[in-house]
């Protein structure tokens, strides 16, 4: 029996919306008895992407995080629930049965990530199902994922491997979004924002952009290294938060320069003169 479960690389999410779009496609208006009801035409989000902005200019980035139901093996909603109103399948899929759910309105303020949403019209709380209706006839993964253009969202066997979702997982780059809840979600993510530290390096004596300058970031027990590309930009990702770190760049034929950075904040270093 697999143990379903997705890993979404956020650096590959671009906010497209497919996700979003496709799960509305899938359940708006269509009732699949025993798994959902059909989701209402306005009003939810079984899929949230969050947008986060990022830096200050003109170094500015945004962060999306899209937020679905995390599967947990240890879910808060199923404790909250009356008349086993929400199991958890053998294959690790949470399910709210669509009718002893009915008038239990509590279980949506039960998942500290907000994915339970409340269907007025049929008094029934709904939510991500991973498409569990499409798995069981043979499918192999949610529309979500089919629709994902970039391959940000990846779905599988946590447990076989073979599964690119279980080769991630290996990898030690997965992060539950929020590990705090101690809920043992399944759903995990690779590339969670967090601080960064970037710069633009120019020529001063030919005010022109310096390409291929190497740039060590160095503090608080690690050290990175990178060029700067064609335009002179570098960037350092995933840094812990209120740091300080030296940011030391080098170019052959000129001083070398060092600059002081905390990421309280991302920084932006603004521009880097180079002299003879």
């Amino acid at each position: 029996m697999p143990r379903y479960g997705m890993v979404i690389d956020l650096n590959k999410c671009t906010g497209c919306y497919n996700c979003f779009l496709t799960c509305r496609d899938e359940y708006v208006g269509n009732e699949f008895p025993g798994y959902s009801v059909a989701q209402p035409a306005a009003g939810q989000n079984w899929i949230r992407v969050t947008e986060r902005e990022r830096g200050q200019y003109p170094k500015v980035k945004v962060a999306y995080t899209p937020i679905i139901c995390m599967q947990c093996e240890n879910p808060n909603c199923m404790k909250m629930a009356y008349d086993n109103a929400i199991y958890r399948r053998k294959d690790g899929i949470v399910i709210i049965d669509p009718v002893k759910a009915k008038g239990q309105k509590q279980l949506v303020s039960s998942c500290p990530y907000r994915v339970i949403e409340w269907n007025e019209e049929l008094q029934v709380p709904q939510k991500c199902t991973f498409c569990a209706h499409l798995l069981d006839a043979g499918d192999k993964e949610p529309r979500c994922v089919e629709s994902c253009p970039s391959g940000a969202m990846v779905f599988g066997d946590l447990d076989d491997p073979k599964s690119e979702a279980s080769k991630l997982l290996a990898s030690g780059k997965t992060e539950i979004l929020h590990p705090e809840y101690g809920m043992k979600e399944k759903v995990s993510y690779i590339n969670l924002p967090k601080k960064f530290v970037a710069g633009t390096v120019i020529y001063g004596d030919k005010d022109e952009c310096a390409g291929g300058v190497k740039v060590t970031l160095s503090g608080g027990g690690d050290k990175k290294t990178t060029t700067t590309n064609n335009f002179g930009d570098f960037e350092f990702e995933s840094l812990p938060d209120n740091k300080e770190f030296e940011v030391k760049i080098e170019s052959s034929g000129y001083k070398s320069q060092v600059l002081s950075a905390k990421t309280a904040t991302d920084t932006y270093l603004g521009v880097i003169k180079l002299q003879k």
